[in-house]
């Protein structure tokens, strides 16, 4: 699930635009979001095994003075909705992107303007599969057609040829001279999703119930991760070689055309086809981890996906995203935003997940280890030192 949330629409379309904008430079910024959810996932997914709860549920229990917990319990599902509603936005105009580009727009008139109506199909989509509470099948199914547009743009990044030497310049030495620091925030977080860190605690439990699969859980964690981060690079490698310097990327068929050394006339249809699903697999799952989120923060008992209060959260989650795709502007702008939104709210969730790792109440002998706070917090002060620059570049307040 966490490799899935790596090759959404926001993967796509944000590490296009960093290799038409900077060619093979913010590399170097996938490498570090590589290593930087490997370091928070390892520790939610330590938390959610040793623990057997969420991480909601672990903040919540942690902080025992009143003010103190019901001001972390409103800042961080205010986080969440705020984050998880942006989000679910680039979800939702991701797959409208491929909607578009395999069976057109689909729009009617409303005070005098063109209001799309995709938005609603796409989210009527969600809703149902949601509401019936039985998502697993097709989530897989989904996912299948997402790695089958990873498996092309690993293709097409060696097809295209591209200059090895400035790849390896790219990923190790950081550049931020002319760099678009809002594109570089949503770099990071369109691989550092902050929702991920409640879902992959909360759901930990089903699959390990034992602490013994920790050194299990801890490969698998890093194999699917690193995965997800060759792809992200395989995508601006591709568009780099082929676009870098273009005119703005609006739609999925500019951004098909880095396939085009492999797919010829196809690409459009098969990135239209990978957007879609794409889209609508992390349409399903960002309203879900919100509510897993909401349900932990405040202390509601462990029902199933069915109850009200649950149903309630992923409800408006998906309303909110759907009047984004459909009122927000343009699809690219609104999946970038949805980025951008990540990569600040990480700081803030990174705040709560490192004090909770050094509960020795909570935690035990599991508690992090001087390497790992060492790593957190660096993490930690790079994540908010981009997430205040990339603020201050859009409302220029310093």
């Amino acid at each position: 699930m966490v490799t899935a949330a790596f090759i959404g629409p926001g993967t796509v379309t944000i590490c296009t635009l960093a290799g038409v904008t900077g060619g093979y430079t913010l590399l170097w910024a996938v490498v570090f979001s590589v290593f930087t959810t490997i370091i928070l996932q390892e520790m939610t997914a330590r938390l959610g095994l040793v623990t057997q709860n969420g991480f909601g549920e672990a903040i919540r229990d942690q902080l025992q003075n009143p003010v103190f917990r019901w001001s972390a319990v409103i800042l961080i599902f205010g986080a969440i909705v705020i984050g998880n509603a942006a989000y679910e936005g680039g979800n939702i105009s991701g797959a409208v992107l491929g909607f578009y580009e395999l069976f057109g727009a689909l729009t009617t008139e409303m005070g005098g303007e063109d209001i799309s109506l995709t938005p609603l199909i796409l989210g009527g989509i969600a809703f149902l599969i949601l509401f019936i509470g039985e998502v697993k099948l097709i989530e897989w199914f989904l996912i299948g057609l997402v790695m089958v547009l990873s498996l092309v743009f690993i293709t097409t990044a060696v097809i295209v040829e591209p200059d090895i030497k400035q790849i390896l310049r790219g990923m190790f030495i950081p550049f931020t001279g002319d760099t678009d620091w809002v594109l570089l925030v949503g770099l990071i977080g369109t691989t550092v999703v902050p929702y991920n860190l409640f879902l992959h605690a909360s759901l930990i439990k089903e699959k390990y119930s034992s602490v013994r699969s920790l050194s299990d859980l801890r490969k698998e964690n890093a194999v699917a991760i690193i995965l997800g981060g060759v792809i992200s690079m395989c995508i601006i490698i591709t568009s780099a070689t082929t676009l870098f310097g273009s005119d703005d990327i609006q739609s999925a068929a500019d951004m098909a055309q880095q396939l085009e050394p492999l797919l010829g006339s196809w690409s459009g249809y098969f990135l239209g086809t990978g957007l879609f699903a794409a889209g609508i697999s992390s349409a399903i799952t960002a309203p879900l981890a919100a509510a897993y989120a909401a349900r932990g923060i405040l202390g509601w008992e462990a029902k199933s996906l069915r109850s009200f209060k649950f149903r309630l959260v992923w409800m408006s989650i998906l309303i909110l995203g759907m009047l984004s795709s459909m009122f927000g502007g343009s699809p690219i702008e609104i999946i970038q935003f949805a980025q951008v939104t990540n990569g600040v709210l990480l700081p803030l969730v990174a705040v709560f997940l490192l004090y909770l790792m050094n509960q020795s109440k909570l935690l035990g002998v599991y508690t992090n280890s001087v390497f790992q706070n060492a790593a957190g917090i660096i993490v930690l002060l790079v994540a908010f030192a981009l997430g205040a620059r990339s603020l201050n570049s859009v409302f220029q307040f310093l």
